[in-house]
């Protein structure tokens, strides 16, 4: 896995910043949903996640969301481990392909390492499976469907420091 240190991006005009769900919900209905209402474009738990944004010269162009959860049901992972999920990852069109994605990625893997996450996965559409493998993810149990879209579960473990 070759990916930029953080100090590769300084020079590029973007930040990050945590942002509320009301402020990710745009983004997710034009780029996810555009079919669907803006209502229908939240997560059940969205209150308790924590919700980021990477901002061009004050323009909201990239929304991810981080929920702790409950490890799904694998062989590799233990029910005492904490495990953090990627949702509602989206990228305006326009933005996208400029690195926005991997840089945003990077920022929010650094951080769950540094909170002592052990496993970091997101429910992965099939068309994106090969972005997740760069970050070292991997595809977990059976191809699945949400309304006709093909998705794989997609994980990567951290080691535990002690």
């Amino acid at each position: 896995m070759n990916l930029p240190s953080n100090d590769s991006f300084k020079s590029f005009p973007w930040v990050i910043r945590r942002i509320t769900v009301e402020a990710a919900l745009p983004i997710r209905h034009r780029v996810l949903w555009p079919n669907k209402t803006m209502e229908e474009c939240r997560v059940e738990d969205d209150e308790g996640g924590e919700h980021f944004g990477v901002f061009i010269n004050e323009t909201l162009v990239c929304v991810a969301s981080i929920f702790m959860t409950e490890p799904f049901s694998t062989a590799l992972f233990s029910k005492k481990q904490q495990t953090a999920r990627l949702r509602k990852f989206a990228t305006i069109e326009e933005y996208q392909n400029k690195g926005i994605g991997r840089f945003v990625l990077k920022h929010i893997m650094d951080l769950m390492r540094q909170q002592s996450v052990s496993v970091f996965w997101c429910d992965a559409r099939e068309n994106a499976m090969s972005f997740y493998e760069n970050f070292g993810m991997s595809a977990q149990g059976e191809r699945f469907f949400k309304d006709d879209i093909p998705y794989q579960k997609m994980a990567v473990t951290f080691p535990i420091s002690i």
